[in-house]
């Protein structure tokens, strides 16, 4: 599959024609933050994956939590463990302040999304269950920008545990799109004591699953997915084990992106390639 490219839903190789027929202009990508929840399981480890509401953008496909970078993510100040920004920008190719935006949108959205918190009382441990009213009601206030990342945390007294998140990779959506993402993609062990939940309002189906079956069910059209996740979800089943992912992230360069390119040519169809 990874090989010969994906093939390229009927819908988006039309759009993409029309899109190099009237000369469009790319849409300037905006940077956002993906994370691959992952948990043990009896035979290997799962990882979390949501389908968008139909109505949304890159929706009725199966996606990792994530979202867009938001302005305060890069001008918060909290306590925060793990790499500092500097190193996170070494990682990722960016600005210590830039990265720390990326950063802290990954755990931020993870929250909102799948109701997982990565951050704890201090740099060596974890919140537990963060599933009650009271937790909810603030996971809802940050959703609805009520309040910031860093005021939910410091009036918890929490540390932000950058340290639990993994960069992977970086990928950014064709030129043809009209909404365009740069997407930076970590992986992340879901908290002991944490459990995922539905309540990003975003989704209407979520699901634990084994990479390799994930990708065995898109391959037989049961789970749409996009390039992204179909490469990632290979790339993370390769890895064998949780220990083997966390081997894996500590080689890999997060700083290339990755571009799917709609090859219309190919013998057996129009199907996305990498660039």
């Amino acid at each position: 599959m990874i090989v010969d490219g994906f093939p390229a839903p009927p819908a988006l190789v039309e759009h993409a024609r029309r899109f190099r027929a009237e000369g469009g202009v790319p849409a300037v990508p905006r940077v956002a933050a993906t994370v691959l929840l992952l948990r043990p399981a009896d035979a290997g480890f799962e990882v979390y994956v949501l389908r968008r509401l139909a109505a949304m953008a890159f929706g009725g496909v199966y996606a990792f939590p994530g979202g867009g970078v938001d302005g305060s993510d890069s001008t918060a100040h909290l306590d925060w463990a793990g790499p500092s920004p500097a190193g996170w920008g070494a990682r990722l190719g960016l600005s210590p302040q830039a990265a720390q935006a990326v950063v802290c949108a990954a755990a931020r959205e993870v929250f909102e999304e799948a109701g997982v918190l990565l951050a704890g009382p201090d740099a060596a441990t974890v919140v537990g269950d963060v599933g009650d009213d009271d937790w909810e009601a603030a996971r809802q206030d940050l959703a609805a920008h009520r309040v910031g990342f860093a005021e939910l945390l410091a009036d918890r007294r929490l540390t932000l545990r950058s340290d639990l998140l993994l960069p992977w990779s970086r990928w950014i959506t064709p030129e043809f799109e009209p909404r365009r993402f740069d997407t930076y993609f970590f992986v992340a062990l879901l908290p002991e004591g944490q459990r995922t939940r539905d309540v990003s309002g975003e989704a209407d189906h979520t699901m634990w699953i084994r990479p390799a079956d994930a990708l065995a069910r898109a391959e037989a059209g049961e789970l749409a997915m996009l390039p992204p996740t179909l490469v990632t979800l290979a790339q993370v089943a390769a890895a064998g084990d949780l220990p083997g992912v966390a081997r894996a992230a500590a080689t890999r360069d997060a700083t290339i992106p990755v571009t799917p390119r709609l090859d219309d040519t190919a013998a057996g169809g129009p199907r996305f390639v990498l660039a």
